[in-house]
């Protein structure tokens, strides 16, 4: 089997990897290969940040789920994909450091009379949180 192959159809380049062939980004316009060009109208929102919640998850689909990642990438959605997970997450991970930093006692007074054990007990929360979030949003 070839490493690399051309559709036809489309003139996306797409290479072999193990079984199965992942498209390279790359198209053949008049006979000469070219990186795939974004349309103007579906440039990436420069307002759309992706932080860390976003690229813990598009490296666990990458890696664990790559019909899904795919789907995204040829339908050009993984960024909104991303941002919207992004925003969950965090919305999800600050809400749930509030709510049982309030349930545990770690409050201000704490940390105005033992800064160490606030920033234990705070690291502890945080960390319980991210696991969470983690195994409800990403992992499932």
């Amino acid at each position: 089997m070839d490493k690399y192959i051309i559709d036809e159809r489309n003139g996306f380049e797409y290479e072999l990897k193990g079984d199965y062939y992942y498209p390279t980004g790359r198209r053949i316009i008049d006979g000469v290969l070219t990186p795939a060009e974004i349309p103007e109208d579906d440039e990436p929102d420069t307002e759309c940040l992706i932080d860390v919640w976003a690229q813990r998850n598009l490296r666990y689909i990458r890696q664990h789920k790559k019909r899904l990642y795919l789907d995204l990438l040829l339908s050009g959605q993984v960024n909104d994909y991303l941002a919207a997970i992004d925003r969950q997450a965090e919305d999800m991970f600050l809400r749930s450091v509030k709510e049982m930093s309030a349930q545990e006692g770690v409050t201000e007074e704490l940390k105005a009379e033992d800064q160490m054990l606030w920033v234990a007990r705070m690291n502890n929360i945080r960390e319980r949180v991210t696991e969470t979030v983690n195994n409800e949003l990403f992992f499932c």
